[in-house]
């Protein structure tokens, strides 16, 4: 008898060894994205390190950085510059960190967070703006309103009152209420009726949501895993789309990103509202994994000020 406790456990040792191995494989075929800037951490301006060439790559990908600012001839590829530190200074008072320039673990810890494949600015010019309450005012007080619009602060006209969502065939069933829902919220403070369209319909709808993977032909692809999560469009363009290989659930769910959370996110892009600073805000761009999201204070003064007539 004990032969046959001790013969079963060493199986369920080596069933578990088996697992873990097949999980580890299966990290290494799938690793994160941003997984290249835990080797960076405390790095500055001056030093040259395997992996900056792909900080610069990040930076750029989400309006930090431009192509003039990088470098990719020989040495000068993974030359922490002064191009870098400065964006890395922006990076660090938009998301309301300690403005060094220098790759700390908070600064890497909050850069490697799923997050929305819009850029923090655009064209150069627009802005997280908690930071500069920061810099300005010394204080994080997110009672200031701290939303911010794309340039020309584009929305959708005031006739006609009812926008029509469509999905694209074949699109994941549990998907369909979290987004409908997130349009039902932000309807909530401005003018307009949303209206679901089944694909099959052949009248123009004036958002098209999906799911996608890789490149996908919008100019933004998608990276994998536990990168950008997703991304949509200002207006008037109504693209939305979801990254299709990211493991995303209904509700809070561990190691999971609700669909929800990021439905409501990204339709506050589709609506006009660009990121916002404030960490409590759905326009905060780092998505969190195992928990939901509702509107916050800066989300609903946003778009009440986008839409005022």
């Amino acid at each position: 008898m004990a032969s046959k406790v001790i013969s079963l456990l060493l199986f369920i040792c080596l069933l578990t060894l088996s697992y873990k191995a097949v999980l580890a494989q299966s990290d290494e075929k799938n690793p994160s994205p941003f997984g290249f800037l835990q080797s960076l951490i405390g790095h500055k301006r001056g030093d040259r390190v395997k992996g900056i060439q792909y900080l610069k790559k990040n930076l750029q990908q989400f309006g930090y950085l431009n192509h003039t600012q990088i470098s990719s001839n020989g040495e000068e590829a993974d030359l922490f510059d002064e191009n870098i530190e400065s964006a890395i200074k922006t990076y660090q008072i938009n998301f309301n960190l300690q403005s060094s320039g220098i790759l700390d673990t908070e600064t890497v810890s909050t850069m490697s967070q799923p997050r929305c494949g819009v850029a923090d600015i655009v064209n150069g010019n627009t802005r997280m703006r908690a930071g500069h309450e920061m810099h300005h005012h010394g204080n994080s007080n997110n009672s200031h309103a701290l939303y911010a619009f794309f340039p020309g602060k584009p929305r959708w006209p005031f006739w006609p009152r009812t926008l029509r969502y469509q999905f694209k065939n074949g699109t994941r069933g549990d998907a369909i209420k979290p987004v409908q829902n997130g349009f039902a919220r932000w309807g909530g403070f401005i003018p307009f009726q949303f209206e679901p369209q089944p694909p099959y319909q052949r009248a123009p709808a004036d958002f098209h949501i999906s799911f996608e993977t890789g490149d996908h032909g919008d100019g933004h692809p998608f990276d994998g895993p536990g990168g950008k999560l997703a991304h949509s469009f200002p207006p008037r363009d109504g693209r939305l789309h979801f990254d299709a290989s990211e493991k995303w659930s209904v509700g809070a769910v561990a190691d999971s990103i609700d669909i929800g959370t990021v439905a409501l996110h990204e339709i506050g892009h589709l609506l006009g509202l660009e990121h916002s600073s404030v960490k409590e805000a759905i326009m905060y761009p780092v998505i969190t994994r195992g928990r939901t999201k509702d509107l916050a204070n800066d989300d609903i003064q946003g778009i009440k000020a986008l839409y005022a007539k």
